[in-house]
């Protein structure tokens, strides 16, 4: 009997390139570009499936199916040969950086530690011709700090007339594009206004990095190497810094699987190499992570800060108590028999409708609420540790939480780069440009077909 996850219908959502009923993305390889054969011919085609984008219900457009069917190898190999040839004004300047989430999975993949793993998939990288590749956890750094702060401002100006808590988390773009599409209010205004890690990191690069490198942002092609499908949607709503000057944050979306499967049929030789970091010659030497069981670990940031700060409480260890499932978990702080605070984590789309079906009927006890779309958290994302049928590959899974919870983990407050940015890039802690770059808006839902009869 198969997992449910092992059902892989084919996207029936059509593209303007497509004329068949199934519009899965074929990617061909650049040796079926103008019949020549290119220096990655090797490649296998890569598709896309209903079952690995977890936002789809009729919500993405036949626009964006189209532009997120053109993230793929093809478009990534497309930059880094233009950069091969002498026409030096198509050149750009490539750079990739890496979701912690993916790291322990190319660990496990290739039976190696996650720092070891990072220097291999940087000289990989590298050796195809890419210039920099980066670690995205010092986005996810002013992610949760900005979480943190607005956590704490809500609580403070929550009351019943003008509810502002739940505070839903907004780092998981699958989850996001549900609430915006298909639910819109009241859920939307609980979301987090604090941008995901990907969207700060495509500011970071294409507007700091790039004035310290004296580059106009059109000329970086910035792609980011995520464990899931949903990160290629995301990626077309990114409202970065550098967008009145016609650049999108992130380029190109590629799946760790997808990362894996070129490593494995390249014939390249590759020199291991450190992760770089914004910083000029300064090199990434250790791999640290945020403290999540499989995740960023939102719900543990937030907490131990809203305690200290709201009731100057000290918190050490963060202790989760299952409720409904292991996918839905419950933190909370007492004092003298009282309930200060009540945390929640809810991951997977069958949590969610819970969460989503309670505050509806105003009958929800939690002052926040870390939602992940991928039941088990980021590790378990669809684009990665997948077996060939497109089932969970258990034993893999298991062996990456594994290496994901002996990486060492940096609050980040604790970043002393992190505090550099602030200053030097955004003019302070507080300033109009942390709203411009690190905060963000939700649009209300539109109308996609049948969106409301979804069956859980």
């Amino acid at each position: 009997m198969k997992c449910e996850h092992c059902t892989r219908k084919e996207c029936s959502k059509k593209t303007k390139t497509d004329d068949q009923e199934n519009a899965s993305v074929d990617v061909p390889s650049p040796a079926h570009e103008n019949g020549e054969k290119g220096e990655f011919h090797k490649l296998a085609d890569a598709k896309i499936f209903l079952s690995d984008c977890l936002a789809c219900d009729s919500c993405v457009s036949a626009e964006e199916g189209v532009q997120v069917s053109q993230q793929n190898a093809k478009d990534f190999f497309r930059v880094l040969n233009l950069n091969k040839k002498c026409d030096t004004s198509k050149h750009k300047v490539l750079a990739v950086s890496v979701c912690p989430q993916s790291l322990p999975y190319f660990a496990a993949k290739f039976s190696l530690s996650v720092t070891d793993a990072s220097r291999r998939l940087c000289g990989f990288l590298k050796s195809l011709g890419v210039q920099y590749v980066f670690d995205t956890t010092i986005a996810a750094d002013f992610s949760i700090l900005e979480s943190q702060k607005e956590f704490v401002r809500r609580f403070r100006q929550h009351n019943e007339e003008e509810p502002t808590l739940p505070m839903l988390t907004s780092a998981c773009p699958g989850w996001v594009r549900y609430a915006e599409r298909v639910l819109g209010h009241p859920v939307t205004p609980h979301l987090c206004t604090a941008k995901s890690p990907q969207q700060i990191m495509g500011s970071l690069v294409k507007d700091y990095f790039a004035r310290r490198q004296n580059l106009s942002p059109d000329k970086i092609s910035m792609s980011i190497v995520a464990p899931c499908y949903d990160k290629k949607l995301e990626a077309l709503q990114e409202d970065v810094l550098t967008a009145s000057r016609g650049s999108r944050g992130t380029d190109c979306v590629l799946t760790s699987g997808e990362i894996t499967q070129m490593m494995e049929q390249s014939d390249l030789s590759v020199r291991d190499a450190a992760l770089d970091t914004l910083f000029g010659d300064v090199k990434e030497e250790e791999v640290r992570r945020h403290d999540g069981a499989s995740s960023d670990g939102y719900l543990a940031h937030i907490f131990r800060h809203a305690a200290k700060e709201l009731f100057n409480e000290d918190v050490g260890e963060v202790t989760y108590r299952a409720l409904r499932n292991r996918d839905f978990q419950e933190v909370t702080l007492e004092k003298s028999g009282e309930v200060l605070l009540r945390f929640a984590a809810a991951y997977g789309f069958r949590n969610i409708q819970n969460v989503v079906l309670k505050l509806k009927k105003g009958k929800f006890p939690y002052h926040f609420v870390e939602v992940l779309a991928c039941a088990g958290g980021c590790l378990n994302g669809r684009g990665q540790a997948q077996t060939e049928d497109g089932c969970v590959d258990k034993a893999l899974l298991q062996k990456m939480k594994g290496i994901y919870a002996d990486i060492p983990v940096r609050l980040p407050e604790t970043s002393a780069h992190v505090q550099e940015l602030y200053q030097e890039w955004l003019d302070g802690t507080d300033s109009p440009r942390v709203q411009e770059a690190l905060h963000t808006a939700y649009q209300g839902p539109g109308h996609p077909a049948n969106s409301r009869d979804i069956k859980w």
